[in-house]
């Protein structure tokens, strides 16, 4: 394999592997998006609260960020292509079972087969995956892999607003299980991630059981994790709530699901934008600096109803959200040793997830009781003033010239 210079694992082959997990992740977090563009109606049909169903949206991110954990330690003892093949299976099982119309057949779809064992055996297990081609790189490419959610947030929401029009949730859901599918041909291009190489200037020391920050190592992770289910919180409001709230305020679904799209298609651009920042400056000052501008823009939603201004602060709270949870996988990258990638990334992701789960059903209960969504996003802005708290100490015990990310061994 052709490397780059000075010892860098990275390769074309690197690449290659970042934009073939890119697909993947574009089609498979298209599949818990149907029940955010589709919340009114599929309220409607089934006849129950606005939080009932918010709640599936919230198994989702529970599955995600639970399974990750024993997604990541699976794909390491199997191999990756088996794990994302019964992510994938799991997956359209669990759309053609929400597609049957109950509540419970949602949650168990939802939570245990498009979260837990779907997007938990896809997301984390990728995600470590990518991490292991590149050292130089590495915030750049665990962006954009990560963009996918906001691919997928581009694509399939007008879609699949148009297919509930003309055809209703239940059979757009059933429809999108069929094409999840198409992931299983992609995995045959999967390649083994390279050796690590066994030591790269600047990062020799780093080994099982050093302080980090200070702290001892599970002590740091912990305050890590913490901090990212307090930023999460605040970031799944307009991401589960953003076409419901649209409809509420007198916005057609169709311009609803447009905005979406305009938030998520921003995140998506910003998202390289991070990557490259996090390669400079690091993963915790990167999550802080995008913490502080979601905090300004979800303070946004509660100044205006107005459409065109409300496009605005989608587009700035998408510009700002993005780069937060690869991130925190970079973080870690940059504060513990590689072999502990494998539990310590989804860990993190978990808590994260966790605290989009808690987010999403949170507006929801919220807006049953007040009948508005200005609580969710008043809550939304005190959750993320935690956070950034939380960020900033632990950024103010960082060395002064810590070692960056270029340094570092895969």
């Amino acid at each position: 394999m052709q490397r780059e210079p000075a010892g860098s694992i990275e390769s074309a082959l690197s690449w290659r592997a970042a934009f073939l997990t890119l697909a993947i992740l574009s089609v498979s977090f298209g599949s818990p998006l149907l029940a955010v563009v589709g919340l009114r109606d599929m309220q409607a049909a089934m006849h129950t609260d606005r939080s009932v169903l918010s709640l599936a949206s919230a198994l989702v991110w529970i599955g995600n960020g639970v399974g990750g954990v024993p997604m990541g330690w699976l794909a390491d003892r199997i191999g990756i292509r088996k794990t994302v093949a019964m992510g994938t299976l799991a997956m359209a099982a669990g759309l053609a079972l929400s597609s049957t119309g109950s509540v419970w057949a949602l949650y168990v779809g939802h939570g245990l087969l498009i979260g837990f064992l779907g997007n938990g055996a896809i997301y984390a297990p990728l995600l470590i995956y990518t991490s292991r081609w590149f050292d130089r790189r590495r915030g750049t490419a665990l962006a954009l892999i990560s963009s996918g959610q906001y691919v997928a947030g581009m694509i399939w929401p007008s879609f699949l607003e148009i297919g509930i029009k003309q055809f209703g949730w239940q059979a757009v859901m059933l429809g999108y299980g069929v094409a999840v599918l198409a992931i299983l041909p992609l995995l045959m291009l999967l390649r083994p991630a390279p050796e690590p190489l066994v030591l790269a200037p600047g990062h020799a020391s780093l080994r099982p059981g050093d302080r980090v920050l200070g702290f001892s190592p599970n002590t740091a992770m912990g305050l890590i994790c913490i901090a990212s289910f307090c930023c999460c919180v605040p970031m799944a409001i307009p991401a589960s709530h953003l076409v419901a709230f649209c409809g509420d305020v007198g916005i057609t679904p169709a311009h609803g699901a447009a905005m979406l799209s305009v938030m998520v298609g921003c995140a998506f651009l910003s998202r390289q934008f991070w990557g490259a920042f996090a390669d400079r400056f690091g993963g915790l000052r990167t999550v802080m600096a995008g913490s502080a501008f979601q905090m300004l823009a979800i303070g946004s939603f509660l100044l205006t109803r107005d459409e065109v201004a409300l496009f605005g602060v989608a587009g700035a709270f998408g510009l700002g959200f993005s780069g937060i949870i690869p991130s925190y996988a970079v973080a870690i990258r940059d504060l513990f040793p590689s072999k502990e990638a494998s539990w310590r990334i989804p860990t993190v992701l978990m808590t994260a997830m966790s605290g989009m789960a808690f987010g999403s059903w949170w507006a929801g209960k919220l807006f049953d009781t007040y009948v508005s969504y200005r609580p969710a996003f008043a809550s939304g802005v005190l959750f993320n003033l935690a956070n950034l708290a939380m960020i900033a100490f632990l950024v103010s015990r960082l060395p002064r010239r810590f070692a960056q990310p270029a340094d570092l061994t895969a």
